[in-house]
């Protein structure tokens, strides 16, 4: 009994030992810790900067538009999607009925405080990152209903707006120059507000 008991101290007296020696090994392997240098370099480092100037020149010339289109200000919009403009001959997809395939959004038209949650609903759906394209004088500063008690004053005090279209209605030709001007804006070209 007594050689048990002198046996499992011994034991216990090695664990702590054996801790204690680990604890002590692992302070003093911070203190020597080595930087990464140009040998060792993560794999995930290395593609990424090498997949970044495809991506981005990917980004910048596939726009995927998704419309919200609300007023007088959408039958422009639509405009843009027909034979006489043929925006998808230039390089501008369809329009997509989902956000989750879109990474643009045009606000065309008035929006009201009751429409804003799902406004917001599908901005936060969209593809990261994500913009949005205000169409119209409605879109931009809420148009001649700006006094309205339930129409906002422009989109631009819900969602973040890169790009602003002027005019009531605006041409389908003005979103042409929008979206270039959005492409320029996320391929770095045009500054960020």
């Amino acid at each position: 009994m007594i050689f048990m008991e002198e046996n499992i101290a011994e034991n216990e007296k090695v664990m702590n030992a054996r801790k204690e020696m680990d604890k002590l090994v692992a302070d003093s392997l911070k203190r020597y810790k080595l930087k990464p240098n140009a040998l060792f370099v993560k794999l995930s480092d290395v593609t990424k900067h090498i997949a970044k100037k495809p991506v981005d020149w990917a980004r910048t010339n596939s726009v995927w538009p998704m419309q919200f289109g609300l007023a007088c200000c959408a039958m422009e919009l639509m405009d843009f999607g027909s034979s006489r403009i043929d925006a998808e001959r230039n390089g501008y997809l369809l329009f997509r009925a989902t956000p989750r395939q879109c990474d643009a959004m045009i606000v065309a038209g008035w929006v009201t405080k009751s429409v804003i949650p799902e406004l917001k609903r599908l901005y936060e759906q969209m593809l990261e990152p994500r913009y949005v394209i205000a169409y119209g004088e409605c879109a931009t500063s809420g148009g001649p209903w700006w006094e309205s008690y339930n129409i906002i004053k422009g989109i631009d005090q819900v969602l973040p707006v890169d790009v602003y279209v002027a005019g009531c209605p605006p041409r389908p030709e003005s979103l042409f120059q929008a979206l270039i001007k959005l492409q320029k804006k996320i391929g770095g070209v045009v500054a960020k507000d």
